[in-house]
This record gives structure tokens, C-alpha cells and sequence, in this order.
């Protein structure tokens, strides 16, 4: 497979809840960009969600590839819920149809961070829980921390629990580096740190103030990171996104922008001619 790249939903939507009739646009979009795959967010679905094989039609007509769905998780008691486990089991049997396609499971910012690591042994059991079933079912899950102040997974220290806990026979981990980032740490640290582990990959860019910006105008040095995972065989998906204010009034111009950027800056280091 070699490392490829794409472009996650939620440039367009950020919210993980919401169901908005875009799909069929975004994905024009990210194929008259130059993108080749697709991360979305469950909800945004719609028509294809009983239908992966119209889904599987639609991306194949655009030259797009499914490289996954992200599925939240509250995960808030000592084992998944009724629901929980049924919403997982779902799209596990939905991810059966695109061989490959990852499951991004990140889990939902709570209202604060009391209790913390009582918290955070709940959502990795639960967590470790999905990925045996993924993986017992032929899909790959890959446990995507975010960086609210709230968020139960944002700093050094809640990293350092969750790699410690974290089945990793089962379960994969999907570095975003903008939440890295914005975590106070240093993404390519993370990176070259846990690149055992690391199934799927976001880009998104942020400053040293932890202020989100354009892709290749924040402090995170792209090109080095994907030069790393070239070098050391990464073998999979990098898919990009931005969180600046202008995605709320010109998403689909943030995409062609950042691919100006990858084309010029990124591209040509997977394509071995270029070192960062």
C-alpha cells in the first residue's frame, strides 16, 4: 500500500453528532483535489449507511478509496453499553466491505476531568473490548485522543496511561498531530516514539500556541514526519484536516489549499524524491 493520502470530514463538519446530507459533495471534493481516501464521521453516512455496496459504487466512480470511519465512544461505566456495543458492531460489520478501511475510534470530551484515570481505565477497556471484535471480524480499530481542555486523553501523562493500556495485539493508535500539538507536546516525538502501534494518521496544523492554523503555516514539521514514516516503512493512510476559522465558510478551498501544500512539500518525499 505504501502511504497515501486523504482527507477527513470533519473540515466540513466538526461536529461528530451531527447528520448533514454532504457526503456525495465531499466526496467530489477530495477527488478533484488530488486526495485519493476518505475518513468519515459515522453520522455523516446518511443514504449509504444501510447501503455499502452504493457507498462502494459511489467512491469507486471517483477514484476515491473508504480509508475510515470514525465512530465515538462516550464509554462512560465499566464496560460498553447495550448501545454501545451494537453502534460498534455495526460498523464493524459495515468496514467488513472495505477491506482495509480502519476503524478511528476516538472517544467523546467529557464535561471535565474529575475522576481521571478511573475515566480513562473505563474508555480503554472499552476500547480494547472493539478492537479484539474488529479484529477477530478481519478490521483493523485504531484509538484516535483528542485535545479539548476536558478531554480525557490530551497530556504526556494521560498518553503514558493509555499506551500502558491500550491491547495492542488488537488495537491500533492514530496520532493526530495537531491535538499532539496542542497537548503541549511534540508530535514527531509521539510519532517516533509509538510507530509500532500507529495504524492511521491526522494532520492537522497548530501553532507553538496552540492556536489551529493553515496546513504548513503552524509549528508542526510535516515534511519531517512523513520523511520518518517513509524511512521506517510506514504502510498506510495520512489523512489531513483543518480546524481555522475559514473551514466555516470555505471547507472545500482549505482542501485544495493543503493539497497545494502536500503536492509542493509532502508528496514528492513518498514519491522518494525529495528529503525534508
Amino acid at each position: 500500500m505504501s502511504i497515501k493520502f486523504g482527507c477527513h470530514t470533519s473540515t466540513w463538519v466538526l461536529d461528530y453528532d451531527k447528520e448533514v446530507d454532504v457526503i456525495d459533495h465531499i466526496i467530489d471534493v477530495v477527488s478533484n483535489s488530488g486526495f485519493k481516501g476518505l475518513d468519515i464521521q459515522a453520522p455523516l453516512l446518511g443514504k449509504y449507511k444501510d447501503n455499502p455496496e452504493l457507498f462502494k459504487e459511489k467512491l469507486e466512480s471517483k477514484g476515491v478509496e473508504l480509508a475510515a470511519i470514525t465512530v465515538p465512544f462516550n464509554w462512560d461505566g465499566d464496560e460498553e453499553s447495550i448501545e454501545e456495543k451494537e453502534k460498534a458492531d455495526f460498523y464493524i460489520d459495515f468496514l467488513k466491505n472495505f477491506p482495509g478501511a480502519i476503524m478511528n475510534l476516538p472517544s467523546r470530551v467529557g464535561p471535565n476531568r474529575d475522576n481521571l484515570l478511573v475515566r480513562q481505565k473505563q474508555i480503554i477497556k472499552s476500547a480494547n473490548a472493539v478492537g479484539k471484535r474488529a479484529f477477530n471480524n478481519g478490521v483493523i480499530a485504531s484509538f484516535h485522543p483528542a485535545s479539548p481542555q476536558t478531554s480525557y486523553f490530551r497530556t504526556a501523562d494521560d498518553y503514558k496511561v493509555l499506551f500502558e493500556g491500550l491491547d495492542t495485539d488488537y488495537i491500533g493508535y492514530t496520532p493526530d498531530c495537531g491535538h499532539i500539538k496542542a497537548g503541549g507536546m511534540e508530535p514527531f516525538d509521539i510519532v517516533k516514539d509509538n510507530l509500532s502501534i500507529i495504524r492511521h494518521v491526522h494532520f492537522k496544523d497548530c501553532s507553538n500556541k496552540y492556536e489551529w492554523k493553515k496546513m504548513g503555516t503552524g509549528d508542526i514539521d510535516y515534511p519531517a514526519i512523513v520523511q520518518f514514516l517513509y524511512n521506517n516503512g510506514y504502510n498506510g493512510w495520512i489523512m489531513v484536516e483543518e480546524e481555522t476559522e475559514e473551514t466555516k465558510t470555505n471547507p472545500d478551498g482549505c482542501i485544495h489549499n493543503i493539497y497545494k501544500y502536500f503536492e509542493e512539500n509532502v508528496i514528492p518525499i513518498v514519491k522518494g524524491v525529495k528529503q525534508s
